[in-house]
């Protein structure tokens, strides 16, 4: 299991250059970057400009895999077209895509065979009562169940302490996120020498 780390809540251009200025520098002392994710916004996806912004961004390939856009799954089918446009330009160039809060919507299992994701971020409500639900428990193995099936990582959110994720590690979830690995941070802080 590894760790999803995220920049940004909103993806302002500024937020986006800052993590290809992090990753940049840190690719100065390092030829292994770290994964780190930038939360998108519908706005975003749909934003004539985004694409040609981050396109004109991306000067290194290995920079470009050490990104991986966060999209929601609400935000992806509401835009599923060009959702789907931008995910397969911005894969060509290397970005990895995390589907995020997957198994919130009514049509969660439909639209993902659309959609070229490479993470599936589990909805923290089903994730954070794994351990005492019986029904939360079999949406998490359903999907972790889906994603390997696809070969598409999960994620699970709101991993909060040791019994979760036990119960994580069993089903066979690739990837946790939450306070019982660590607290938020400043991304600063994560680049830090």
């Amino acid at each position: 299991m590894g760790v999803a780390t995220t920049i940004a809540q909103t993806p302002k251009p500024k937020h986006i250059n800052r993590a290809i200025e992090l990753l940049e520098n840190c690719l100065k002392t390092t030829t292994r970057l770290p994964l780190l994710a930038v939360n998108l916004s519908g706005t975003s996806i749909n934003d004539e400009d985004f694409l040609d912004f981050v396109m004109s961004r991306l000067a290194s390939e290995q920079v470009a895999r050490a990104l991986c856009f966060e999209i929601t799954e609400t935000a992806a089918v509401a835009s599923l077209a060009k959702a789907t446009f931008v995910m397969r330009e911005l894969k060509a160039r290397g970005c990895r895509f995390a589907l995020d809060d997957f198994g919130s919507g009514v049509s969660s299992f439909v639209y993902l065979k659309t959609l070229p994701v490479d993470f599936l971020k589990i909805d923290g409500h089903f994730a954070a009562h794994v351990a005492t639900d019986a029904v939360d428990r079999s949406m998490v193995e359903a999907i972790a169940k889906i994603g390997r099936a696809m070969e598409v990582a999960t994620i699970a959110e709101k991993v909060e302490n040791a019994e979760v994720l036990t119960v994580l590690k069993n089903i066979g979830v690739d990837y946790i996120q939450g306070f019982h690995l660590a607290e938020p941070c400043a991304i600063d802080e994560v680049f830090e020498p």
